[in-house]
């Protein structure tokens, strides 16, 4: 199965509260944290609503 890496590159401060639990539920905390979690349309959903503050990478 595919798998993605996703990294905090923006803070999550000023940001709107499901935005923030959106971050935290990807395993993100500081910025520069990250976290190889699989492509799926759930985890695809979670990063799109939060891509503004995310790098993804694709991992083999």
């Amino acid at each position: 199965m595919a798998k993605v890496k996703v990294t905090l590159i923006h803070s999550v401060a000023h940001r709107k509260p499901t935005q923030r639990r959106t971050v935290k539920a990807l395993g993100l905390g500081k910025i520069g944290s990250s976290n190889v979690l699989p492509d799926n349309a759930a985890t695809r959903g979670a990063i799109f609503k939060v891509a503004h503050l995310v790098s993804i990478e694709e991992v083999k």
